[in-house]
């Protein structure tokens, strides 16, 4: 008897602990399909004041055009109203359009003024042939920096755009959803009030979401740098690649350090660089916080 009572006391204790981590865990930050990796929920971190960020509201992605019906599918269940793109018409018109459920708003924010058009062609040109040369280590958190200061005008819409409730829940994405995303969701959450280390920790998962990804992706371009500079694979430098596509605290805090030098903070960036007010960031976090149970 005192066994029986015993055993069910610790099932029932067990169950009780099981719900309670869920509770603690949340919803999955990844949303599992079968085209993008890099599709996860920025929701659930909380703030410096306390509060948390709200789970299916906004979702950071990497492209979209390789989308399976059935993610299509999901995407429709989840009620998915906008999509802002980062990507710029060379790439759309190499890589695809994003396939999306009807009636999703497509909203284009092609970064591809000044330096960052550039840059993309840069990245372009090196995924083709697998040449990283014009890649450098030292161009990742360039990358970011340069963000900071020319993104500003698609940074601000974005938040505005994410501000407007008919848009939400909403998703924003570039190629691999690293960079100009990771760049717009640090921007984001830290206008959320969200500190700076786990803004790192939040850039920092795509490395573990694209885990897969970046594997087949770098020994591809390894055989395709092989062809183009006439040499055997084993013989690639894989340096410029491997910094590439796998990502370092440093090139996320760039963005910071730039706002920082630029603006003496990220929140007088967003203010001042990016003209976001006071009542629009109010509002902001009226509508995406929540107060911690």
């Amino acid at each position: 008897m005192i066994n029986r009572i015993t055993k069910t006391l610790s099932i029932s204790l067990l169950l009780q602990l099981l719900v309670t981590l869920s509770v603690i865990a949340g919803p999955e930050r990844q949303v599992e399909l079968d085209g993008q990796s890099n599709f996860r929920d920025v929701g659930g971190y909380q703030t410096s004041d306390g509060r948390r960020v709200k789970w299916g509201e906004v979702y950071r992605s990497g492209e979209l055009h390789k989308l399976s019906d059935a993610d299509v599918e999901k995407l429709d269940a989840m009620g998915i109203k906008a999509v802002a793109n980062f990507l710029t018409e060379r790439e759309i018109e190499s890589r695809g359009h994003d396939r999306l459920p009807d009636g999703t708003r497509e909203i284009p924010l092609p970064m591809e003024t000044g330096n960052l058009g550039e840059m993309a062609g840069v990245i372009q040109e090196a995924r083709g042939t697998g040449d990283f040369s014009k890649v450098p280590v030292e161009l990742n958190p360039e990358i970011h920096r340069v963000l900071i200061n020319e993104g500003r005008e698609y940074y601000a819409t974005l938040l505005r755009e994410i501000g407007d409730p008919s848009n939400r829940p909403m998703v924003y994405h570039c190629s691999h959803g690293v960079h100009r995303t990771g760049t717009a969701t640090a921007i984001l959450l830290s206008a959320l009030g969200v500190p700076w280390e786990t803004v790192r920790e939040d850039y920092l998962l795509s490395n573990k979401y694209r885990a897969n990804e970046v594997n087949r992706r770098t020994s591809e371009l390894r055989l395709l740098a092989a062809d183009t500079l006439l040499v055997e694979p084993a013989q690639v430098d894989m340096t410029n690649i491997n910094a590439f596509y796998i990502l370092q605290p440093e090139y996320i805090d760039a963005s910071l350090d730039e706002a920082v030098k630029q603006y003496g903070s990220m929140e007088n960036y967003i203010r001042e660089g990016l003209g976001i007010s006071d009542k629009e960031l109010a509002s902001l976090r009226e509508q995406l916080l929540v107060p911690e149970k």
